[in-house]
C-alpha cells in the first residue's frame, strides 16, 4: 500500500459505491475504527458508538430497507430533473447508476459501519432555535470523516449514507440498539470493484468563503 498525505487523501476521497464482497482483514478494520475514535467531540465525551455489521442475514435485511429507500429517492430525483441540461442529467444518472449498484449489492457489503449517538451526552446548543438543529452532529460526523479518510489511506472504498436513518426503528430493532440512542450514518466499506478513489469535483474557497461580510469573497476567482 502506498503511503499518501492528508491533503492527497482529502482531495481524492470519492464516494465509492461499488464494493467487492471480500472480507476486510481485522488489522485493517481496527486501524480504520481507531481513526474514528481520534475525532474531536464536545467535551471529549465521545457520545457515539459504531456497530460493525458483518452478519450476512442482518446485511440482507438492511439491504432490503436500503434498496427500498434508494429506489424511492431516485424516483423523486428524476421527477425533479425536468428541464435540466443534458450534461447535468448525465452526471446525475451516473450517480444513480453507482447508487443502484450499491443498493442491489448491499447484502454483499463486507462491513457496514453504523454510527449511533446518545443525545443525553451532547451539548446541543442550537436545540431551541427556530430551525433544524445541527450542532449535535458535530460530535458524530467528525468521526465519520476520520473513518472515510482512513479508508482512503487503506485503499478501501467507502461512502457516507443516511437513508437507513429513515428506518431507524427497524434498524435499531435488528441491531438491538437501546433507547435513547439514535442513528446518524451507515458507511459501507470494502475493496473497490473499479478504480475507487480519485480526483474530485468541488466548488473551491472562491465560491464558499466570505471575508468579514456575507457575500464578500475572501479570495478572487482564479482562471486556472
Amino acid at each position: 500500500m502506498r503511503e499518501i498525505g492528508l491533503y492527497e487523501a482529502m482531495s481524492t476521497l470519492r464516494a465509492v459505491r461499488r464494493l467487492r464482497p471480500d472480507a476486510i482483514p481485522d488489522d485493517v478494520l481496527r486501524r480504520v475504527l481507531e481513526a474514528a475514535s481520534w475525532a474531536p467531540t464536545g467535551g471529549n465525551v465521545q457520545p457515539f458508538r459504531i456497530l460493525v455489521v458483518r452478519d450476512r442475514e442482518k446485511m440482507r435485511r438492511l439491504g432490503d430497507l436500503y434498496g427500498n429507500r434508494w429506489r424511492r429517492y431516485v424516483k423523486e430525483r428524476r421527477a425533479a430533473m425536468d428541464g435540466l441540461a443534458a450534461d447535468a442529467v448525465r452526471k446525475h444518472e451516473k450517480t444513480f447508476e453507482a447508487g443502484t449498484y450499491l443498493a442491489d449489492h448491499f447484502h454483499e457489503t463486507p462491513a457496514l459501519l453504523v454510527f449511533c449517538f446518545d443525545p443525553r451526552k451532547m451539548a446541543i446548543t442550537d436545540a431551541k432555535l427556530d430551525r433544524v438543529s445541527v450542532v449535535g452532529g458535530g460530535s458524530v460526523y467528525p468521526a465519520v470523516q476520520n473513518t472515510l479518510l482512513a479508508c482512503r489511506a487503506e485503499g478501501l472504498g467507502c461512502v457516507l449514507t443516511t437513508l437507513l436513518c429513515m428506518d431507524e426503528l427497524e434498524v435499531k430493532a435488528l441491531l438491538d440498539v437501546p433507547d435513547p440512542w439514535g442513528t446518524a450514518a451507515a458507511v459501507p466499506i470494502g475493496v473497490p470493484v473499479r478504480g475507487g478513489h480519485g480526483p474530485i469535483s468541488r466548488r473551491g474557497p472562491e465560491k464558499l468563503v466570505f471575508g468579514d461580510t456575507w457575500g464578500e469573497p475572501l479570495f478572487e476567482a482564479t482562471t486556472s
